[in-house]
């Protein structure tokens, strides 16, 4: 075949090859949305390893961020304090007083304030005691998870809880001290907490009597 017959095919080749559109590159997507690729689902999209978990919210943040929590931190130039949205004293304790005492084992910032503060105002307004008594059941078991936490922190809002507690209903909280009690056994003979552990059983035997005795450490 002679080169002049040659000439025109190879000029058609590489004609069609400089019209041949270029491929898309694999990373280049279109302003409305990425095709999907063939490779996706060989491939599909996996969870970093090395990416920090999202941490769920507690039980006490999701009923705070719901507005479940009637009252709000408000920063003073000193010192914080709760604002309630309504009068603590007409509030229902079942269910509010059992939520704070649940959030008392809150390590984040405002729920650790708003439930220590809100639990001792609550337990401050007129005939508390009278509220108080049909929940000491629920109370004892949230104070509990507090005074087993492994913070110093909540073990010590745990503790002024039960105290607070302790010297609105009286005699009344006895029954339910054998295992919370246990629970302060471990941090008495930590130095650390020795001494605050010491002054709330003198403060538990004074509201509770001395059936208190019976059953400390």
């Amino acid at each position: 075949m002679s080169a002049s017959s040659r000439g025109p095919s190879r000029n058609t080749n590489q004609r069609s090859k400089t019209t041949t559109p270029p491929l898309a590159s694999p990373s280049t997507s279109s302003a409305s949305g990425v095709r999907a690729k063939p490779s996706d689902k060989l491939n599909p999209k996996t969870i970093d390893p090395f990416a920090e978990p999202q941490r769920s919210p507690s039980a006490f943040a999701a009923i705070y961020s719901k507005g479940g929590i009637p009252c709000r931190l408000v920063h003073g130039s000193v010192k914080h304090k709760l604002h309630w949205e309504c009068p603590p004293e007409i509030i229902p304790f079942d269910p509010l007083l059992i939520n704070l005492a649940e959030g008392l084992r809150e390590t984040r910032h405002p729920y650790t304030f708003v439930s220590q503060e809100g639990f001792k105002e609550l337990l401050m307004v007129p005939k508390a005691a009278e509220k108080a008594l049909p929940l000491l059941p629920k109370l004892a078991a949230a104070l509990k998870t507090a005074l087993v936490h492994s913070d110093g922190a909540v073990f010590e809002r745990g503790l002024n809880g039960l105290v607070q507690l302790s010297a609105v209903v009286g005699p009344a909280l006895n029954i339910h001290l054998k295992n919370l009690l246990t629970s302060l056994s471990k941090r008495l003979m930590d130095k650390k907490y020795k001494d605050s552990v010491t002054t709330s059983l003198q403060k538990l035997e004074h509201y509770g009597g001395k059936v208190i005795s019976d059953n400390s450490l």
